[in-house]
């Protein structure tokens, strides 16, 4: 089977009706959602705490809303118009740039607690236009990603490398911007459920212990049924408590007042505590 990036440039594949396949496809939420999940636990985030995240190519917004359901504020990133359209239909709560991220991105110094992407990454190693230099776009998409992450946070890139070559091209571009880190590969022994995650490090924790490459998962196990691994994220999930407090909640007004909506509830100095049991 041939590969999507194969086809056409991302912007032209993804079009409004494959867009919309591509949203509407129960497999293809079920996967986005597992694979989202596993980028959170690797960015190994502080518990309980609300953090401002972004999705590079976040698409229609499945992996943003794994992001908002673990209580986190977040702002994607995507070369596709029709995809973003599927998100603003879909009332996403994150907010979205129309942006090719192999031309950089402008963010402020320090502004982001981590990244994630999601099936993206990949798509920077084609040259589809004359003027398109795979290596000079992934050196200027890293380096402004780089700077746009505070210090010492990780960005976590689930990707499907075509080659041993493609990955080195990839990391010897991250690590050359400044970025530490390497290849996590859950699942090594299996055909199905083996998954690559570029885990990075925008420089050390300021007076942190050093950070370290986590942990594969399945590393030296027989391969999983879809089955067994699928239930395995999934009860993980639900014991992870989600963190939705003030912050979350003034912002999720906010986008909802941008949007048009009505009925949105006035801020108070009760907003987003919880409500004590009556009795």
């Amino acid at each position: 089977m041939s590969r999507p990036e194969h086809k056409a440039p991302p912007e032209i594949f993804y079009n409004e009706e494959e867009a919309r396949k591509y949203t509407s496809n129960s497999r293809i939420q079920s996967v986005q959602a597992e694979m989202s999940l596993r980028a959170l636990e690797l960015l190994n985030l502080p518990e309980d705490e609300t953090c401002f995240l972004l999705d590079i190519g976040c698409g229609s917004g499945l992996s943003g809303e794994i992001l908002d359901e673990e209580g986190h504020i977040w702002i994607g990133l995507d070369i596709s118009p029709s995809m973003l359209q599927i998100a603003l239909d879909r009332e996403i709560e994150g907010d979205l740039f129309l942006q090719d991220v192999g031309q950089g991105m402008g963010f402020r110094p320090g502004t982001f607690d981590g990244a994630i992407s999601i099936s993206a990454l990949q798509w920077l190693c084609n040259a589809d236009q004359q003027s398109h230099n795979p290596k000079a776009r992934l050196v200027r998409f890293f380096s402004t990603l780089y700077a746009s992450l505070r210090r010492g946070a990780r960005a976590v890139f689930q990707f499907y490398p075509e080659n041993d070559d493609q990955c080195e091209l990839i990391m010897n571009a991250a690590m050359r911007c400044g970025f530490e880190g390497g290849l996590v590969v859950d699942y090594p022994n299996s055909k199905k459920a083996k998954k690559y995650y570029l885990c990075l490090f925008a420089g050390q924790i300021p007076g942190g212990q050093k950070q370290q490459i986590p942990q594969a998962l399945g590393e030296g196990e027989e391969e999983p049924t879809d089955v067994i691994y699928s239930n395995q994220r999934f009860e993980k999930r639900k014991q992870r408590k989600s963190v939705k407090n003030r912050d979350w909640v003034l912002h999720k007004k906010e986008v909802a007042r941008t949007r048009g909506k009505k009925d949105v509830p006035s801020d108070s100095k009760y907003t987003g505590r919880k409500r004590r049991p009556k009795f």
